[in-house]
């Protein structure tokens, strides 16, 4: 049996291999022995300090762990095959800490999505969301990614917007071996599928994500638009031209909302194909990955919203709401990558879209429509949104002087837009007959045009020089530039046909709505089409944020066991919103101009105290920007839950100061126990806010003055094996049990003196007691977080089944009007189960995939609470889903 000579210098040589992959010597093999005469006698060591095999601390630590001294976590394909999650949010909700809101967006230790980065490939991407600068990551299906990395310590090499954590997306590259997979799913929900929806036609080609023209701008209205002038009767049009240019609007197919008896199924196809070239003294490789997904989902809500009277939330208004969408999804991923000893280029195309077409209707009481027997009144919608993404990335990596330095570069260009043509509404009364109906004076309709385009350049380039500071250790010394310039433009335009003889007769009132509007009732005597759009620049605006930034970072083990690294970030800023008047009048707000140089430090130190266990200390500063949609003094619905957002240009930066420790401790391989503490001072965190002007409510945002947020956090994953059982089944498996808690509180501090500056008071400073609760909770930030997987693997069966368990306690989403409760979300828990069984088919290797989500029939409930009366402002039963596909591979 070999043994281990605990001297000083193996110890030192094996906690290297640890610090320093790159110098690894694990189990290194027995040299062949130099015979005796040939030693010389003064130079052979005691028998004390022979050592004939070395064993590495930190044998069981996963590479990508030794690689960084981060706080991190990664998301293999591994992973996502596991759990089935066939996007990017659903995937990372299985990470300690992070949690997964609206289905899109990525809470990382209970901060929003605003102090989270995505990156694509290690390079900023823009979002077609109007509300927020991050991009959803439901865009991205599981099936183009090789991993994602979560980092929550922070580093000088990520961009300094950094508050919970960094997400960097990596797409799948050159493949070993050629393959050709293709893939096909079907699936239902029970609350949706085969039951009764809202449907309306719209057009031919919309099960392909893509309208058939049907939704395009009017020509007469794009012309009239053209010309800066408000299109309504007037000095600029007469009225024959208004007549012409409002029966060039699309009728019939837009507006007429019908009852579909039963919602047909998801359907899914994806196709992934890759070869591998040997070309000269390197190989080229490529990857073509291309997917189709049709999916259905019906809501039967209660949406309320409510008003403080007397010390009671009272019910401002309450309608049962319901609604169906249809997501139609289209993605193409395409790299090329070039690969030698030395060196690796890739190029990497993703081209992501997806729409979404919703019919939606309301009824309820809304005691802010007067003149309607008793406030009863009927809201229909006819909705289409195309988002659309393509990024472009060309990336390098170079291995210099035998490996002493290490040179990356990238380049990328990524444009994403969102197109909402046709978005209508209209506004139906009941009579005292007991009768809905439109008249088109009293009650509102509305046809809205808005699209928005953010685009972003960036460029990176990082150099590493690593030299030795002894035979087991060494220094590595980084530093790198890079540069982002997004832009954005947005615009929305908004039309009525109104009443412009002042009635209308009850027979064309009791119209249906395909008929109601017309061309025969479009005209001086009935209806007349009349612009809308705010003034004073609302309803435009251009945006920009233009980042420089450079940073240096050196890592090394300075004392045995003892790694650290240490870097600051140098980053400039310039980031505007300016509104854009349609029609030529004065500005109601300024355009907003923030410009800040930040130095932003940052240290981790890893201390391997003991085999297979190591200890994570970290601190650093980063920062938090408002976004483009939050600085923008633009009204913009909400379809998820109807709520009217309105921007604040009054924002600033948030500052963030973060702690973290963290003991990892991996008792086997891909088996571990991990625990961590994080602390983290805000100030001037961006919180939003509701805003009321008149009977119209806002959710609006504003800088609370500072805030803490501080938890703890626990992961672990073992494998169990039980050979000797008497059941056979149960013996042949390999069981996993994998679980992840954390625990978060925070507090938003309001001192004496602390003012904010809310929209309503249009810059002017304003206490911030009489807006912010001292003592209450961050927005979004949850106090448990906790997911289980419980499952089994079998080799030789080829099958693989695991329970997935999440949940998520209260978190509040916006602020109450002052002296109201916050609105509070429940997403409560969550139970999947996924099963996959691999399997041999005339010849051809087949995967067959079973999902079971919402198993315990969970629903979705936003509520404002105080004392004994509650308001819901959107509860919904998500009902139970579940999907079959596969798997051809060839």
């Amino acid at each position: 049996m070999k043994t281990l000579s605990k001297t000083l210098s193996g110890l030192l040589l094996a906690s290297t291999a640890l610090i320093a992959p790159g110098l690894a010597f694990a189990q290194t093999p027995p040299q062949d022995p130099v015979p005796a005469e040939s030693q010389d006698p003064e130079a052979q060591e005691p028998e004390e300090t022979q050592v004939d095999e070395i064993v590495v601390l930190g044998r069981y630590i996963p590479e990508p762990l030794r690689e960084t001294s981060e706080v991190a976590a990664f998301l293999t394909t591994e992973d996502f095959e596991r759990t089935g999650d066939d996007n990017a949010a659903a995937a990372l909700t299985r990470v300690t800490g992070l949690s997964i809101v609206e289905g899109r967006f990525v809470y990382v230790r209970g901060l929003g999505e605003r102090y989270s980065s995505a990156l694509l490939n290690g390079s900023p991407l823009p979002s077609p969301e109007p509300l927020q600068r991050v991009v959803p990551l439901d865009l991205f299906p599981s099936s183009i990614l090789a991993g994602v990395t979560v980092q929550k310590t922070y580093s000088a090499n990520f961009p300094g917007e950094f508050g919970g954590g960094v997400i960097d997306l990596r797409t799948i590259g050159a493949p070993r071996e050629p393959f050709l997979n293709m893939s096909f799913s079907v699936g239902g929900n029970l609350e949706t599928t085969g039951n009764e929806g809202l449907i309306y036609y719209g057009s031919r080609t919309d099960f392909t994500s893509f309208d058939d023209g049907t939704r395009e701008v009017p020509g007469l209205l794009r012309d009239a638009i053209a010309t800066g002038n408000r299109v309504a009767t007037g000095a600029n049009f007469t009225s024959a031209q208004v007549q012409a240019i409002g029966r060039d609007f699309v009728n019939a197919p837009l507006n007429l909302l019908q009852t579909q008896d039963h919602i047909q199924p998801n359907v899914g196809l994806d196709i992934a194909a890759g070869k591998s070239w040997n070309v000269g003294a390197g190989d080229i490789g490529a990857v073509f990955v291309v997917g189709y997904n049709n999916d259905w989902r019906t809501r039967t809500a209660l949406q309320q919203a409510g008003r403080l009277d007397a010390g009671v939330l009272a019910v401002q208004s309450s309608f049962n709401t319901r609604s169906t969408e249809n997501d139609v999804g289209l993605n193409l991923l395409t790299a090329l990558s070039w690969v030698d000893e030395f060196n690796e280029i890739k190029w990497t195309n993703l081209y992501v879209r997806n729409t979404t077409k919703e019919g939606r209707s309301r009824v309820g009481v809304d005691f802010d429509a007067p003149g309607i027997n008793g406030n009863q009144v009927r809201d229909d919608y006819t909705e289409w949104y195309e988002r659309d993404l393509f990024t472009s990335q060309l990336a390098g990596e170079h291995d210099l002087l035998d490996g002493a330095v290490e040179f990356s570069w990238r380049g990328a260009y990524a444009l994403t837009t969102r197109d909402a043509p046709y978005e209508k509404v209209i506004r139906y009364g009941l009579g005292v007959d007991n009768v809905y109906r439109h008249d088109g004076e009293q009650y509102r309709n509305s046809t809205a045009f808005s699209e928005l385009e953010d685009e972003v350049l960036s460029a990176g380039a990082d150099l590493a020089w690593t030299t030795p500071l002894s035979d087991a250790r060494e220094l590595t010394v980084r530093g790198g530039v890079a540069w982002t310039d997004n832009t954005r433009n947005a615009q929305r335009r908004d039309f009525r046909f109104y009443a412009a003889a002042g009635s209308i007769p009850l027979d064309v009132q009791d119209s249906r709505v395909d008929y109601l509007f017309s061309d025969f009732n479009l005209g001086p005597l009935l209806f007349e089409l009349q612009e809308i759009t705010p003034s004073g620049g609302a309803a435009a605006y251009e945006a920009g944020l233009e980042t420089r930034a450079a940073y240096v970072q050196v890592e090394a083990e300075i004392v045995p066991l003892v790694s650290v690294s240490a870097g600051v970030r140098y980053e400039d800023a310039e980031q505007f919103v300016t509104p854009v008047e349609l029609f030529g009048g004065a500005l109601t707000f300024q355009p907003t101009r923030l410009e800040e140089t930040y130095w932003l430090p940052s240290a981790t130190m890893t201390w391997n105290f003991a085999e297979d266990s190591q200890l994570r200390l970290g601190v650093s500063q980063t920062i938090g920007r408002p976004q483009f949609r939050e600085l923008a003094p633009q009204q913009y619905q909400d379809p998820d839950n109807d709520r009217l957002f309105f921007g604040n240009p009054y924002l600033v930066d948030t500052e963030i100061t973060n702690f973290d420790a963290r003991v990892e401790y991996y008792f086997d391989r891909g088996q571990y126990l991990t625990g961590g503490f994080f602390y983290k001072q805000l100030e001037n965190p961006i919180e939003s806010s509701i805003n009321e002007q008149g009977n119209l409510l806002q959710q609006t945002f504003l800088n609370a003055p500072q805030a803490i947020l501080y938890g703890a956090e626990f992961d672990v994953k073992k494998y169990f094996d039980f050979p000797d059982a008497e059941w056979g089944w149960f013996a042949s498996k390999r069981w996993l049990v994998q679980a992840n808690y954390t625990w978060t509180d925070s507090e938003v501090q309001v001192d004496a003196g602390d003012v904010v500056f809310p929209l309503s008071a249009q810059g002017a400073a304003r206490a911030a007691s009489d807006y912010i609760i001292d003592g209450s909770r961050l927005q979004g930030q949850s106090e448990h977080v906790a997911n289980l997987q419980f499952g089994f693997e079998d080799e030789e069966a080829r099958s693989q089944g695991t329970f997935l368990v999440t949940y998520v306690s209260e978190r509040s989403s916006a602020r109450g009007r002052p002296g109201e409760p916050d609105l509070i979300q429940d997403p409560g828990v969550i139970l999947d189960f996924v099963y996959r069984k691999d399997f041999e088919w005339m010849g051809r290797d087949m995967g067959l995939a079973i999902e079971l989500r919402n198993l315990l029939d969970e629903d979705y409930i936003e509520f404002q609470e105080l004392g004994a009366s509650r308001i819901v402002a959107n509860g919904y039963d998500m009902g139970q889903s579940g999907s079959i596909s596969l798997t051809a591979r060839f």
